[in-house]
């Protein structure tokens, strides 16, 4: 554990964090400062204790906000994921019978190709064929 010293209110207080964590509880204890100090200046010196429950309270109501925001994101992800498995069977579908059709074409053109190679060896021609 290390200590790092956080200023809220004027005040410092030393904090223990783990290892790498100092900067962002530095920016933590920021937060809680700017949001005791916009509390200042819109209700004036209304107390300590209070000053802090109403900060955690806005601090509180910013995390509900953001948690509401992230699940309608996900909710959002998880609807693009579905349409993307749809449309990826969708495509699967469509290039196997795209396969299947090219293959039964395939097949038409090489019965063709016989038919008129077995009509030149009989030396009958294609208007022959077309009768």
């Amino acid at each position: 554990m290390v200590h790092v010293s956080v200023t809220i209110d004027g005040k410092t207080y030393r904090m223990a964090c783990d290892e790498g964590q100092e900067d962002h509880l530095r920016s933590l204890g920021e937060k809680l400062d700017s949001s005791i100090q916009a509390l200042k200046t819109g209700f004036g010196e209304v107390g300590d204790q209070r000053l802090a429950i109403m900060a955690g309270i806005m601090l509180a109501d910013e995390l509900n906000e953001s948690k509401k925001l992230a699940a309608g994101l996900q909710a959002e992800i998880d609807s693009i994921k579905e349409s993307r498995a749809a449309l990826v069977d969708r495509y699967q579908s469509a290039e196997d019978t795209l396969g299947r059709a090219l293959g039964e074409v395939s097949e038409r053109v090489k019965g063709l190709s016989e038919k008129l190679n077995d009509l030149s060896k009989d030396g009958k021609g294609i208007e022959s064929a077309a009768e």
